[in-house]
């Protein structure tokens, strides 16, 4: 099967950053031992890169994530996300106008279904309303929102979009199905609207400031 390459953004001798696109697996876990497709992890492989996934991104979600080109450098980068010294800035679309900002801080199960402690900050920058009927309203209306998660528990952002009741377009699990059939049927878009835009951290080896980002999917431009 012929792959598109990924994008890569930064690279030294330690570590590369990539843009993932949508509906991409970052590698083949447990739970998706039996995907077939490509993973991520076997793309950047297949174009001559040794990379070993530091954090994780939804299948689903577009943007940056940072990979280690050594087993041994992994522990030292995945100290930057249990030590909250990285910081990650995500793009999304939610149902609905939002405040200027808020803080979602609501508890999201992890893979052992277990609850742990977890908190979003948001900001909105735009609010946008479309004259295309979406039940129960004659219009539909959305926000374009930053996201700073500062834990990182699996589905968070998808989870508390949906606590607050402003779930992010695009999203099958926790999602609204009526704003997702729009969209499919309007601009024939199904990708979720959650983009993972920028990362920023101080290099655990060269001790330097690093200091990426990511430009967002051509779909979000029929809405934006």
């Amino acid at each position: 099967m012929d792959v598109s390459p990924v994008e890569i953004v930064f690279e030294d001798s330690f570590c590369l950053v990539v843009n993932k696109p949508n509906d991409l697996l970052v590698h083949h876990s447990y739970y998706a031992r039996n995907i077939e497709e490509d993973s991520l992890a076997e793309i950047l492989r297949q174009q001559g890169k040794t990379a070993y996934p530091v954090h994780r991104l939804d299948r689903k979600t577009s943007g940056l994530i940072l990979f280690a080109k050594e087993k041994e450098y992994v522990p030292a980068f995945q100290a930057l996300f249990e030590e909250n010294k990285i910081s990650k800035k995500y793009l999304a679309l939610l149902r609905g106008h939002l405040p200027e900002s808020g803080i979602i801080d609501s508890p999201v199960k992890n893979d052992r279904g277990n609850y742990k402690e977890a908190l979003t900050h948001y900001i909105c920058l735009q609010h946008i309303e479309l004259p295309i009927p979406v039940e129960p309203y004659e219009t539909s209306r959305y926000s374009l929102v930053e996201f700073f998660p500062q834990t990182g528990r699996m589905h968070q952002l998808r989870i508390h979009a949906n606590k607050i009741s402003h779930p992010i377009i695009g999203d099958p699990k926790y999602g609204n199905r009526h704003h997702n059939h729009m969209f499919i049927e309007k601009f024939g878009i199904s990708q979720l609207f959650l983009h993972a835009a920028s990362l920023t951290f101080i290099h655990p080896f060269t001790k330097e400031e690093i200091a990426v980002s990511a430009p967002l999917p051509e779909f979000w431009n029929a809405i934006l």
